[in-house]
């Protein structure tokens, strides 16, 4: 459906979006990931035509966007501000496109109760835009992005303003319905738990450029390099010498899962690797900070050597801080990352 071909966009001398590839097959969904800065949004801009290409090709359905207005170019869009006309009630805002598109009025009216109806939103026609909560607006907005059945939907951190419980619920609620409508849509966001639940595949970027590209699961289990394990939020990534089936690190010597290399490495362990027993067994560890999760505590170590490490425990016996604990390392919970 989507190809992006050598991509580069320049702000002046700098490249914000640096020679990316990209497909996007039909009714597939892709999630851009990155820290603010990387291009994600950029290149988003990008392919509607809102931003225009310094160097590659952009092609849609094999047509190439070279030259054509965003306003032809079949993709709907939908920001986090949802960007609503606050002067038109709710089918005037989804009926927008539609009409700039010719729609007779009562082909448009049955579209927008078509619509508002699979957002969870039937029988709002009349309501005004100001009168609807944050979730409400966003349902909306979203509506009108498909409101003219575009060929690509293209979300930029649409769920960035609302609150966790709303946003964990739309976006499940969001996935069913791509999949009932066959939606193609490329969104762009920094919360990998929003894009892991949502997309088909992630993209991570960095200073423009992929990173890593793959499954949630093949990023979240297997991180391309430390940024992008960083960027997922590990904290347990040190320097280590790969030696078969264990290396040595600031933490002593760490098994490792068969990774079929060998020598200098960045290392990452999981929270849930990092074993706590009793005092004076394995690696010796300080207690300094407990976090609750919800379904486990994280702990907050500080061993004898090396930096410090995070462990996932269980809430039922979770040690206090202040208290001294043994650690052991899971090998299979231990990843030796590229680069």
């Amino acid at each position: 459906m989507l190809v992006l071909d050598d991509v580069t966009v320049r702000y002046g001398a700098r490249a914000a979006v640096d020679g990316i590839a990209l497909d996007v097959a039909d009714r597939e969904i892709v999630s851009v990931l990155g820290p603010s800065g990387s291009g994600k949004s950029t290149l988003l801009r990008a392919v509607a035509g809102l931003q225009p290409v310094a160097g590659g090709r952009v092609l849609l359905g094999g047509r190439d966007l070279a030259g054509v207005p965003a306003h032809r170019r079949g993709v709907g869009l939908m920001f986090q501000d949802q960007q609503l006309f606050p002067h038109r009630d709710v089918a005037g805002n989804v009926s927008f496109g539609l009409r700039m598109h010719g729609a007779s009025r009562a082909a448009a009216r049955e579209r927008v109760a078509e619509l508002l109806s699979l957002v969870g939103l039937p029988g709002a026609q009349r309501r005004a835009v100001g009168a609807l909560s944050g979730g409400e607006q966003q349902r909306v907005a979203l509506a009108r992005a498909l409101a003219p059945s575009p060929h690509l939907l293209m979300l930029d951190e649409p769920l960035g303003q609302l609150d966790r419980s709303l946003r964990e619920r739309l976006v499940v609620e969001l996935r069913q319905l791509f999949g009932r409508l066959g939606t193609t849509v490329l969104a762009v966001t920094h919360d990998q738990g929003e894009a892991f639940a949502l997309s088909d595949r992630v993209v991570v970027m960095r200073e423009g450029r992929v990173a890593q590209t793959g499954t949630p699961v093949e990023v979240w289990e297997r991180p391309a390099d430390e940024f992008v394990a960083r960027f997922l939020g590990f904290a347990n990534v040190v320097r280590g010498t790969v030696r078969g089936s264990a290396a040595e690190t600031p933490w002593g010597r760490v098994g490792v899962a068969d990774s079929g290399v060998s020598g200098e490495h960045a290392l990452l362990v999981r929270p849930a690797g990092v074993r706590v027993r009793p005092a004076g067994t394995g690696l010796d560890c300080a207690v300094v900070g407990r976090t609750f999760r919800g379904d486990h505590v994280l702990l907050t170590l500080r061993p004898v050597r090396g930096p410090e490490l995070e462990s996932s425990v269980a809430l039922r016996g979770a040690p206090e801080a202040g208290a001294r604990v043994g650690v052991e390392f899971d090998p299979s919970e231990v990843v030796v990352l590229g680069g």
